[in-house]
């Protein structure tokens, strides 16, 4: 009831996204639907409808992926202060948002339903001609369990995948990056101050340890900022003579959480490096253009894409994801070379600092690309027609796509809107955030556009022979 509520209250923008949801849902409900149908009327080809099956694997990893990135940006279920009180904490809201995606779905999947049964005949009473007859099963009857199964199968993947991303994690501490400190036996840890050995059992330690951190905090107060004396010696009130090897790092600083902070360690506002995973998306890039060729060579002239050719297209796409966050970093680290001005640094620290958010999507997109590239070169080639759920397909998949990228584009807009602001009242003029924008665009597309062309080159190559 209260997935309902949200959704019928949510604003025009997130009712649009779940649209696409339910829209790209009934598509690929629909191709799956097709495969049953072509397994029906060809029941001696167990091959080939097996191969229309996998073949739906496309669509409905799309359709998941869209669906995951519009419920990482719908602004209703995030996790806010006090909701947790009224029993809205993390692990409600993902479930709130799983089955707000899981009915989106459905809506798509009764979508399919229906548009299928109105194709055979079975509402309308006269059955479509064309060229989709041969995969509707047209006077046969549809196994009941077969449908329902192939019609869950997205809003189950959907919810579920939407379920394991937005799943309530555990903050981790953040291990102290101070020298450490050898105490009593059985200490554990990093100690804020240095015991002797015995100097737990000792008689009165313990009653004067409120007194002695008074005490240490005073004269750390007095202590002049510029380090400690090498070689200092203090005492405690039990009368421990404490001594402290030279130490020429400045003394870190304790927040309010009593943890010490190192301050030789990294700046909070470094955005953080994502170009770890660029060898292993190059790696499997390389993997899935390798598979596609021996699938290409084996194959034959007049066959229909084999399931190695899919595999290959599946580790490209995959290498491509790995690769993009990556690739987006060292965008915005080009864009920051050799004496940037004002306007470079602010566009490559952006980038830097949105590579984990649309990395990802623009190598996916990446991969769509390069393949329509090398299926319209393929055509051209051996004048070959697509049907017509090939064309649902590649629609479903370039549209789930290319939303994801917009989408992510706009979850990425929205967490710099205090930066943005920021700039604004310091004095910054809006053209100047708008050159940023699309100066940032035109390093992007400088860098995916060559690599797309090269990647789609290499993956005709193999079919084109």
């Amino acid at each position: 009831m209260l997935a309902l509520r949200l959704t019928r209250a949510a604003r025009l923008a997130v009712q649009l996204r779940r649209l696409l949801v339910a829209s790209a849902s009934a598509g690929t409900g629909f191709l799956l639907l097709c495969a049953l149908g072509h397994a029906l009327t060809h029941p001696d080809a167990p091959g080939a409808s097996s191969l229309r099956l996998a073949w739906c694997a496309a669509p409905l990893a799309a359709t998941v992926y869209l669906a995951v990135a519009v419920a990482r940006a719908d602004p209703g279920t995030r996790p806010r202060p006090g909701l947790s009180a009224i029993g809205l904490g993390p692990g409600r809201l993902m479930a709130v948002s799983a089955t707000t995606t899981a009915l989106s779905a459905a809506l798509g999947s009764v979508a399919a339903l229906l548009g299928f049964m109105y194709l055979r005949g079975d509402l309308s009473g006269a059955p479509v001609d064309g060229a989709v007859s041969g995969v509707l099963a047209l006077g046969q009857r549809l196994p009941a369990p077969a449908v329902v199964t192939l019609l869950a199968l997205v809003p189950a993947a959907a919810s579920a995948a939407v379920a394991l991303t937005l799943r309530p994690r555990d903050p981790r501490p953040a291990p102290s990056a101070g020298s450490r400190r050898y105490g009593r036996f059985g200490a554990y840890g990093w100690g804020a101050a240095r015991e002797t050995f015995g100097a737990y059992g000792r008689y009165g330690a313990r009653l004067a340890s409120a007194s002695a951190s008074a005490s240490a905090s005073a004269s750390a107060s007095a202590q002049p900022a510029g380090g400690r004396a090498v070689g200092a010696a203090q005492a405690d009130p039990s009368g421990a003579l404490l001594t402290q090897a030279s130490d020429t790092r400045p003394p870190a600083t304790t927040d309010g959480d009593g943890s010490a902070q190192d301050a030789t360690g990294p700046v909070p506002g470094t955005p953080r490096s994502h170009t770890t995973l660029l060898p292993w998306g190059i790696a499997v890039l390389t993997a899935g253009l390798a598979a596609e060729t021996y699938a290409g060579d084996t194959a034959t002239r007049d066959a229909a894409p084999s399931a190695g050719v899919l595999l290959g297209w599946a580790l490209a796409t995959l290498g491509l994801a790995l690769a993009g966050p990556g690739l987006t970093h060292l965008c915005g680290r080009l864009l920051q070379a050799v004496r940037p001005g004002a306007l470079r640094l602010l566009a490559g620290r952006v980038l830097m600092e949105e590579s984990h958010r649309v990395g990802r999507p623009l190598g996916v997109v990446c991969a769509v690309a390069s393949a329509a590239y090398a299926a319209a070169a393929l055509h051209d080639a051996d004048a070959t027609d697509f049907g017509p759920l090939s064309v649902i397909g590649a629609v479903v998949v370039a549209g789930c796509t290319v939303a994801t990228l917009l989408t992510a584009a706009v979850e990425a807009k929205h967490a710099r809107t205090d930066t943005t602001d920021a700039l604004l009242r310091l004095g910054a003029p809006p053209t100047t955030l708008r050159a940023a924008a699309a100066l940032r665009a035109g390093a992007l597309l400088a860098v995916f556009g060559p690599l797309t062309l090269v990647v789609a080159q290499l993956a005709s190559l193999p079919l084109a022979r």
